[in-house]
């Protein structure tokens, strides 16, 4: 099926090596505005609403080893509590994830960090020109980072506009030698397109199987990749498919309560052997405990053996963490969004549109802004 979502999931690889190069070109800039806004007293939070709050949610792990005060806050709780996440007397770098730039609860995050912090700086990363972040960047503490005009996703499920502005938070926290990353770069982007190439066949397969629920587990940052896992899947379905996220280690306290016999499995697995043997345990326990319409495990640098436990499907990546860093959770999210667009297409449904119910937007509705 020829569709935006097809060709935006297809598009990942080649749009990430295009943002390298962007920000290898504005690297002066970059550097300058960090080097001015900065500190080690700076308070950084990663904001966004749904799909661009996840991508916080997967990268302030990864980026604490990087700068010290680094936290996740969407804005759909920045605006109800903003007085629990924003310190008057403290410097804060608000760091703003939109495709649009139009979300309302974007936009009153912003105006609600200038009121409330007495020292306050910006960065947008966004990817439509055209929003609202984007035309409102004329002040000397924002910082705009527009990203390749086609990471602004033409489907209701944002798949390179989610990946691409990851990647772009990421490498803003390497800036000062950029460069030298583009090895690591090219690495992630040939795992993207193993997973593309190889694996997109099988993903289908899978997804033709009748299921109601399913289940993304991470560990670390991990977790935050299995967060956007889970929605795809789910809102590519209408919600036709219920879907829930977790930690390995998480799981087994309630949550995983939800499996039976309409569950399919993905298993994100981090190519760390300390951190791998609690997720092998997890595996072998829920595959010998339920029977599953799938299990998928999804690994980087070499094949995963689990005692006892037979997948349905194995996606291995050629390159491992230490040829990828801190950019390896990304192709991981490249299978949840290969499953949530096979599974729409099985349901019957667009994926560009999936939404039989309207009850989801590209741009969400219905938010009205208090003062």
């Amino acid at each position: 099926m020829e569709t935006f979502t097809y060709k935006e999931i297809l598009q990942q690889p080649s749009c990430w090596m295009k943002e390298y190069e962007v920000l290898l070109s504005e690297k002066a800039k970059i550097q300058a505005f960090l080097d001015k806004y900065l500190t080690n007293d700076t308070d950084i939070v990663l904001t966004g609403a749904g799909t661009s709050a996840f991508i916080g949610d997967a990268i302030a792990p990864l980026l604490r080893g990087v700068w010290r005060n680094v936290r996740a806050v969407a804005t759909t709780d920045i605006v109800t509590n903003a007085a629990d996440y924003l310190a008057a007397d403290k410097p804060l770098l608000l760091i703003s994830f939109a495709r649009s730039g139009n979300s309302p609860e974007s936009v009153a995050a912003v105006n609600l960090a200038n009121a409330i912090c007495k020292n306050v700086a910006h960065i947008y990363i966004t990817c439509n020109k055209n929003g609202h972040l984007a035309q409102s960047a004329n002040a000397e503490n924002i910082l705009s980072l527009l990203l390749p005009e086609e990471t602004d996703d033409k489907s209701l499920a944002m798949t390179s506009s989610f990946s691409t502005m990851l990647l772009t938070c990421l490498m803003i926290s390497q800036i000062d030698h950029i460069e030298a990353e583009r090895e690591r770069i090219e690495a992630v982007a040939a795992n993207a397109q193993a997973i593309l190439s190889d694996y997109a066949g099988a993903i289908e397969a899978i997804a033709a199987r009748p299921f109601e629920r399913g289940v993304f587990l991470g560990s670390g940052p991990m977790k935050g990749i299995a967060e956007e896992c889970h929605l795809k899947l789910q809102e590519l379905t209408d919600g036709g498919v219920v879907c829930k996220f977790d930690s390995f280690l998480g799981f087994r306290h309630g949550p995983k309560a939800v499996v039976n016999e309409q569950s399919i499995m993905v298993y994100l697995m981090q190519d760390d052997e300390a951190i791998q043997r609690y997720e092998r345990d997890l595996v072998k326990q829920v595959s010998g405990n339920n029977k599953l319409v799938a299990q998928i495990i999804v690994s980087a640098g070499a094949r995963v053996n689990i005692e006892g436990v037979q997948e349905d499907l194995q996606v291995v990546m050629p390159n491992g963490l230490a040829k990828t860093g801190i950019y390896s959770v990304l192709p991981y999210v490249l299978v949840g969004q290969l499953l949530g667009f096979y599974t729409s297409v099985a349901h019957g449904l667009c994926p560009d549109t999936p939404s039989v119910s309207g009850n989801i937007h590209r741009v969400v509705e219905g938010v009205i802004i208090y003062e």
